[in-house]
């Protein structure tokens, strides 16, 4: 096992968490439906859920709330996210959102007429969902070694040039209203997407005049990603990358909850001016002044730390080493995961640990309860719960290319024996795969529906 970098940081504060018994583990899955989402936190032991809003913001970025500006308009505490945001990421305008599915809603709401494609990468889920809300089809062109487990290309993330143009033509582009990528590819693994690729799908949306917004979520990972694995880069700073990587784009949405290691907050922002306008309009409407957009000033000047925080190659070089640790002690148990290892999380592949459970009995989600069953550890089905859907054309079930479960770790929460258990726990569940069940619905709403199904077991 190769040495990792360790934390650059000492814990400050600590939070009690307990390890309730097995019987009250039954017992929470059953209330809950057997959806993880439905536990109580206090229940839940180590929680990998999500890497969203989970984070431990650090002692600047508390201090920094202590200097919210609360006023309704132009307070200093949005000049100072405003600072941040021209300094790192050089759009003209930028607007404060409460998450990033809200800036998703507020584009998507813009931009997206019923029946048009939105290509991409690969979409996940709040994405996904948006463009279905307003009638669009999403749509995911990421390279074939996305879809191959094993193989351990350096930037799984990136998309197919030849089947993006393709696409473009076949359908038209009057149907194409926006093109988008997610960096780094949270459907697929966490997998980061090269410079070199990023200019290609840039030069092509621009030579069929479609605009290029990046899902930027995890921009700080892809671009140490960058820096670690493409020639040229390796002398190049996270900043300087950062900036080559959005001076190609005409817009970005983001959830700050990520790479700005904040409990809330996120953007959307873009270049053109008419669509500014057009997208304050709807910011009032739906989140609030342009200058704070559902959030506190707080939150906005914690945000404007955290973004400088989630660039810091100190601190990206524990964040991906973390990983690294967990992805490595796993493939020597023999657990299958998608390879390499992502930024902020591992990827157990359920379908191969769980083979004789076909994808409409959901592997995934049978994985995912019984991290929790065998170990009250909660982690996120991301397979046929999350992306199986109905064929616009044929009303036959279209599934996903890989039955996956996330474990997402929150940044700068957990330490090395909190991975240790986790691994451990995951070892005895593939020692008795082959008695695991799968799932059925007994409640699904026609969209996001992993958030508040429920399940049976079969």
């Amino acid at each position: 096992m190769p040495i990792h970098p360790p934390e650059p940081f000492r814990i400050k504060v600590v939070e009690p968490i307990r390890l309730v018994n097995r019987a009250e583990r039954e017992e929470a899955l059953r209330q809950a439906g057997y959806n993880v989402f439905a536990l109580r936190a206090e229940d839940v032991f180590i929680d990998l859920l999500t890497d969203s809003g989970t984070g431990a913001m650090s002692h600047d970025q508390w201090a920094a709330l202590l200097h919210g500006d609360e006023s309704y308009a132009g307070a200093r505490s949005y000049e100072r996210l405003a600072e941040a945001m021209q300094q790192i990421f050089g759009f003209r305008h930028f607007m404060p959102t409460h998450q990033g599915r809200a800036a998703e809603s507020i584009l998507t709401a813009l931009l997206v007429k019923e029946g048009q494609y939105v290509p991409s990468n690969m979409h996940f889920d709040t994405t996904d969902a948006n463009i279905r809300a307003r009638g669009g089809r999403p749509v995911n062109l990421v390279i074939p070694q996305a879809s191959q487990p094993t193989d351990r290309h350096p930037f799984k993330g990136n998309m197919d040039i030849q089947k993006l143009r393709l696409f473009i033509q076949d359908v038209g582009v009057e149907n194409i209203p926006v093109g988008m990528i997610t960096i780094t590819n949270n459907a697929g693994g966490g997998q980061p997407v090269s410079m070199e690729n990023l200019r290609a799908v840039a030069a092509t949306y621009r030579e069929f005049g479609i605009p290029f917004f990046i899902d930027a979520c995890r921009f700080a990972e892809n671009a140490y990603f960058i820096k670690l694995r493409e020639p040229g880069y390796q002398d190049k700073n996270t900043l300087e990358i950062a900036h080559e990587i959005f001076a190609l784009a005409d817009g970005a949405t983001m959830s700050a909850k990520k790479d700005a290691i904040v409990n809330i907050g996120g953007f959307l922002a873009m270049n053109d001016d008419n669509l500014y306008q057009n997208a304050c309009n709807e910011l009032i409407l739906r989140e609030g002044f342009v200058t704070y957009g559902g959030l506190a000033g707080r939150d906005l000047d914690a945000m404007a730390v955290g973004l400088w925080e989630g660039l810091d190659e100190h601190y990206l070089a524990y964040r991906l080493g973390q990983t690294a640790y967990l992805a490595g002690r796993l493939l020597e148990k023999g657990i299958p995961i998608i390879e390499p290892p992502g930024g902020h999380a591992v990827y157990l592949d359920a379908g191969r640990l769980f083979p004789h459970i076909p994808q409409s009995d959901f592997p995934g989600q049978a994985l995912a309860v019984e991290l929790y069953r065998q170990g009250a550890i909660r982690a996120v089905e991301i397979g046929s719960v999350m992306f199986a859907h109905p064929d616009p054309e044929t009303g036959e079930m279209v599934y996903p290319a890989l039955e996956l479960v996330r474990l997402a770790i929150p940044r700068r929460v957990y330490t090395q024996s909190h991975l240790d258990y986790v691994v451990e726990t995951i070892a005895s569940i593939a020692e008795r795969g082959e008695a695991v069940r799968g799932y059925r619905f007994t409640y699904a709403p026609d969209l996001l529906r992993h958030f508040t199904a429920r399940f049976e077991p079969l």
